[in-house]
């Protein structure tokens, strides 16, 4: 307990001091420009601007994204106004006291004026002004120009960005908590790179206002040196200039400094490594550095040539050439070393594992050789993590755990293709290409973009795998930019719903009855399997999931077992008569509460027709005229179409003596249709009638 008082007492103390630190630094910064300073002050102050740069540099140079380091545009306008703020003070003092010697501004100013001047003060102008070319024209310039093609094109591409998270949070990729988080850092993002576009005009601006001061105190100097103190002209150019062009120096190196990390910021892409570190991977291509030993060895053998120094850089470059080589075969040989393993193991030609003829796990993900790499090897990487977000979604909304997904590569498979199965079977495959990005045109989408042109495995939308550096460009054009895991995820996310029945076991049933045992025990323990054995249970469980009805509210189910086991109902019957009580959660994933649920309804007399033909046909279900099914199930389609551009999802309604019969007949040509009996819908919720479906075939 004192313990964590006292923990508790030492952050409120940081936060004191962090909460009144700079509150005051700013203050003293705008007395710095009205009052004058000791030198001693303003040596210190000289001192602590230089340290202040160069710390914001290595900052610049070891951070990873440009918005870990968001407050960059905030530093660096509080940095310039404190060089600022010594450029006044010392411009005060180098005008007031100057006619005293070179040293009337402080050791720092004259550090710096005498090391570059050196006895000629041609030379330190002349590097001065080298100095703010180079940080007004090359560095400065260069910045903000990239700021702002950065900010354009962040801005354009944000309404892209949120429907990219709209649709990962409608496949089940993502949780609502990330998809929050994710929108919160593209604002982040945008209003970084708005701050970036005027924080170089700090640096701009900073710049020119050192120009300026540099020819005011020169001037100024000599003007106040030869009339107010009758100092000789040599006797003034030499102690004004000195200190004019010291102080220009002092001030202009942070300057340099902060635009150098400026435009590291500016230019810095996303990684998950430093800069220092990005840089050296990327280098460190043998095929690069031993070419460049080569042509340095031969200007090294050119008459006339600094033969010496030439080769000696041949000889540094072909180092480097060797040292890249090591590390590109070490890299391979550890990539191969797999499957060497696995070839030693299979060394006889009569052995057959049993692993390569059965598979037992429920649901399996087969890549092709292209696709290994979305796969670390641990079993980690970016489609790991998507599927293992799929499995928690789909689980939440169903009732049960999703088995674990087996990923395994195939090289049967071509390299871009996967295939995915539950069982034995195989229920889906396509192509995805890991070095593109796919691009969904949206309603907005006017421009066609250059790529392969596919049909979206989910829902069968045209499409573009467009190369990755065009993501911000389609974003720009109104396209929707999905990653190629998220394709290939979102497409198990449907797979994962149509085969629900399929992934549920008597296993899997136990471990929920054992779990609603722990606040139910004696629900349980009287009705399975005294009333409803395991088996059965599992099969009606089956049933439900057939059609996406979640399970989760088991405690009902339960409950509702007993009255319809005493009326000895069959499997299919007993999961119709639950469905009233399960109907409503199904609802609510298909609109929120306070949102009417769109409903499509049959005509009376197309439904009455119905109803006289499940009566007649009995077990063999509904059997409808060809010209008559088509016609019912185009304009079912029609409408689901159209409901689903708008971003919303119908439900068919009909009556309950052909709910059953009619939901196995639309299932087989609509996947994601709910069909509901009317006796189903909750009375809480509000209905809109979007359409009403007739038999007419004119």
């Amino acid at each position: 307990m004192e313990m964590t008082l006292q923990r508790l007492g030492l952050d409120n103390w940081r936060q004191l001091v962090s909460g009144t630190v700079l509150p005051l630094g700013i203050l003293a910064l705008v007395a710095m420009m009205v009052l004058p300073l000791p030198v001693f002050l303003l040596d210190t102050f000289f001192v602590s601007n230089i340290l202040v740069s160069l710390l914001i540099l290595m900052v610049a140079m070891h951070t990873q994204r440009p918005l870990d380091f968001s407050s960059f545009p905030s530093l660096l306008l509080i940095a310039t106004v404190l060089r600022l703020g010594l450029n006044v003070a010392s411009t005060r003092i180098v005008l007031s006291e100057g006619h005293t010697g070179p040293d009337a501004a402080g050791k720092v100013i004259e550090a710096f004026g005498e090391f570059v001047i050196s006895g000629n003060y041609a030379v330190g102008i002349f590097v001065f002004i080298i100095l703010i070319i180079i940080n007004l024209v090359v560095v400065t310039k260069g910045a903000g120009r990239v700021s702002e093609v950065s900010a354009r094109f962040t801005l354009d591409a944000m309404p892209g960005k949120q429907m990219a998270i709209d649709a990962d949070l409608n496949a089940g990729i993502l949780s609502n908590e990330e998809a929050k988080r994710r929108r919160e850092e593209i604002a982040e993002e945008a209003d970084f790179y708005g701050a970036m576009d005027g924080a170089s005009k700090f640096v701009k601006g900073d710049a020119i206002a050192s120009i300026l001061i540099l020819v005011i105190n020169i001037v100024g100097g000599l003007i106040i040196g030869l009339t107010q103190h009758d100092l000789p002209v040599g006797t003034a150019a030499e102690n004004y200039v000195l200190l004019s062009v010291g102080d220009g120096l002092v001030a202009q190196i942070p300057s340099l400094l902060l635009a150098i990390s400026t435009a590291i910021i500016v230019t810095r892409v996303s990684a998950t490594h430093d800069m220092a570190e990005n840089i050296g991977r990327q280098i460190s291509l043998s095929r690069a550095w031993i070419p460049v030993a080569g042509v340095l060895m031969l200007l090294g053998f050119v008459p006339g040539m600094p033969n010496f120094m030439f080769l000696l850089a041949a000889l540094v470059a072909a180092g480097a050439g060797y040292w890249s080589f090591t590390r590109e075969q070490a890299a391979e040989a550890e990539a191969s070393a797999p499957t060497e393993d696995t070839a030693s193991d299979d060394a006889s030609p009569d052995m057959i594992n049993l692993d390569e003829v059965a598979d037992n796990a429920p649901i399996s993900v087969q890549l092709g050789y292209g696709l290994i790499d979305l796969v670390e090897e641990d079993g980690s990487g970016a489609l790991a993590s998507r599927i293992t977000g799929i499995r928690r979604q789909v689980s939440r909304a169903l009732g049960f755990v999703i088995p674990p997904v087996r990923i395994r590569d195939d090289l049967t498979l071509d390299a871009n293709s996967y295939r995915i199965r539950v069982g034995a079977t195989i229920v889906g495959e396509d192509k995805i290409f890991p070095d593109r990005k796919l691009a969904i045109p949206g309603d907005s989408a006017q421009v066609k973009m250059d790529g392969i042109e596919v049909k979206d495995p989910s829902f069968g939308m045209d499409a573009i795998w467009i190369p990755a550096q065009n993501q911000a460009e389609a974003e720009a054009r109104g396209y929707v930019v999905v990653h190629p895991e998220s394709v290939m995820a979102t497409h198990l996310s449907q797979v994962l719903h149509k085969y629900a029945s399929q992934l549920i076991g008597q296993d899997d049933v136990q471990g929920l009855l054992d779990n609603l045992a722990q606040s139910a025990p004696h629900l349980v323990e009287s009705v399975v399997p005294k009333i409803v054995p395991l088996h059965n249970l599992t099969s009606i469980l089956r049933i439900l999931l057939e059609e996406s009805v979640p399970i989760s509210d088991l405690r009902n189910i339960l409950e509702n077992l007993p009255p319809l086991a005493a009326r000895n109902l069959n499997s299919v019957d007993t999961a119709e008569a639950l469905r009233p009580g399960l109907a409503p959660l199904l609802i609510q994933q298909i609109a929120p509460l306070n949102e009417a649920l769109p409903v499509m309804t049959l005509e009376s007399d197309l439904e009455h027709m119905l109803i006289t033909m499940v009566r007649q046909s009995g077990e063999e279900g509904l059997i409808l005229d060809n010209s008559l099914a088509e016609q019912l199930l185009r304009k079912i389609s029609e409408t689901t179409e159209k409901l689903s551009a708008e971003g919303r999802q119908v439900v068919m309604v009909v009556s309950p003596a052909i709910r059953r019969q009619f939901s196995q007949l639309i299932r087989q040509h609509i996947e994601d249709l709910a069909v509901l009996a009317f006796t189903e819908l909750p009375d809480s919720r509000r209905i809109e009638v979007v359409a009403t479906i007739s038999g007419d075939t004119a």
